[in-house]
């Protein structure tokens, strides 16, 4: 049993420093953005990613300013990630039985209806009617920043509430850009998509599966999507769908061809010192640990594992930096209705969405609360949900086109978010007790 629980907790534990650590670089490309955005080289900085970068081959090209190569390419690999970790939350984690699932399903739902009602109702009316998506978004990087800062008197099953929150709120996000942030959609270029993704399905369902051939079909698969009116990175979220969560290598094998291996190249270290050039036998040896490794991981999990730095430390900054720097102004250069609107929306809409669809569902024995966490503690992580960041940041640049409306709302985004992360760390330092406090108590 204890070892049953140190499997599960482990790669819990791993993906939450990972995501912590993540979130003070994120923080800082945020605050380097700001601050360049409102120094003397704000022109420089902000004309910067206009500049175009093309892609050329014969029969092809490809011409965008490098901010659309980071929000159509580079945030396609962050919503391949998302989707990864939707599957296998599906599949195998805290979403793969519904009385687990049910209390973040509800928490979702009602973080996502209130903030778009919240923002329809307020800004009814006004420019930028458009943007009722904006607030639905929670950023994970940040709140679990936020619980990091909290200790060890998080309770687990507060995180991992949170956690699939956030990947279900993604989730529901990537749904409201497929159906609602398309436009002049090419059916034939959906349909060519479509049938590669649901090739590269039946091929993974039948036990295929090619990281080469599915990283070209990738690909083509994202240009199609970049052509047919559907933003790209939904081709992300799709062909995270085509990989399969099956090993072909169980633990035993991995143990014991991963010791042969090991025993031959310590044969040629004994035989030959310790040089720096390797033997043939030694690479040979490294060549077979990597296969094995990689064989006795599923492709879904080992793809998971490898990205996420990659998405954590660069991708997430790299959006951060060139997406967050907004000219703060409150004369007749900004939309102060609706950077107000947005930032209510954020902290009110997501605050009470939540945490009122997870006191129905609870009451009415649809859900039940995780183990050692109080209403007061649901209350504080419901004001966390606020935090919406990146995916709302993602969502202002499909929403609007006129750049007062897009800088109003970056305005509003910002501010609602810090309002909303602040609010929920104050309630949950005065509702959590250290461990030390319980135990004496």
């Amino acid at each position: 049993m204890k070892n049953t629980i140190k499997l599960i907790k482990e790669p819990l534990n791993q993906f939450i420093r990972l995501e912590t650590s993540s979130s003070i670089i994120l923080f800082l490309a945020t605050i380097t953005a700001l601050v360049l955005a409102n120094s003397p080289i704000k022109e420089s900085f902000l004309s910067f990613w206009d500049n175009y970068i093309t892609i050329k081959v014969p029969g092809f090209e490809l011409s965008k300013p490098i901010l659309k190569w980071i929000n159509d390419g580079l945030m396609a690999i962050f919503f391949f990630l998302i989707g990864l970790e939707i599957k296998r939350e599906i599949l195998t984690g805290e979403l793969s039985r519904l009385k687990k699932a049910s209390l973040p399903i509800f928490a979702a739902i009602g973080g996502m209806i209130l903030p778009a009602i919240s923002f329809t109702l307020l800004n009814m009316g006004e420019p930028g009617s458009e943007g009722w998506g904006i607030p639905m978004a929670a950023d994970i990087a940040f709140t679990l920043g936020i619980l990091k800062l909290l200790g060890n008197r998080v309770p687990n099953g507060l995180k991992v509430f949170l956690m699939a929150f956030a990947i279900i709120d993604d989730l529901g996000a990537v749904l409201v850009i497929a159906f609602f942030y398309s436009s002049n959609l090419v059916w034939l270029y959906i349909g060519i998509a479509l049938a590669i993704v649901a090739v590269l399905v039946l091929l993974s369902f039948r036990g295929f599966y090619s990281k080469y051939l599915f990283f070209v079909m990738g690909l083509i698969v994202w240009v199609l999507f970049l052509k047919s009116g559907i933003h790209s990175t939904i081709a992300g979220v799709l062909m995270a769908l085509t990989i399969p969560l099956r090993r072909e290598t169980d633990t035993r094998s991995f143990y014991e061809k991963g010791k042969e291996s090991l025993e031959a190249f310590m044969e040629d270290c004994k035989t030959n010192g310790e040089k720096t050039v390797l033997t043939k036998r030694q690479f040979s040896a490294i060549d077979d640990l990597e296969e094995i490794t990689e064989k006795t991981a599923a492709p879904l999990q080992y793809l998971e594992h490898r990205l996420h730095g990659w998405v954590s430390y660069l991708i997430m900054p790299i959006f951060a930096l060139a997406n967050a720097g907004v000219v703060f102004s409150f004369s007749g250069d900004s939309n102060f209705s609706l950077s107000t609107n947005l930032a209510i929306s954020l902290v009110a809409g997501n605050s009470v969405g939540i945490f009122l669809f997870s006191l129905m569902a609870i009451k009415l024995n649809l859900a039940e609360l995780p183990a050692n966490v109080t209403f007061q503690q649901l209350a504080g992580v419901s004001f966390l949900g606020g935090l919406g960041f990146t995916m709302s940041l993602f969502i202002n640049n499909l929403a609007y086109t006129d750049a007062l409306l897009i800088n109003s709302a970056k305005m509003g985004i910002l501010i609602g978010s810090f309002i909303a992360g602040l609010v929920g760390y104050l309630i949950l330092r005065v509702t959590l007790k250290d461990k030390k406090e319980e135990a004496q108590n």
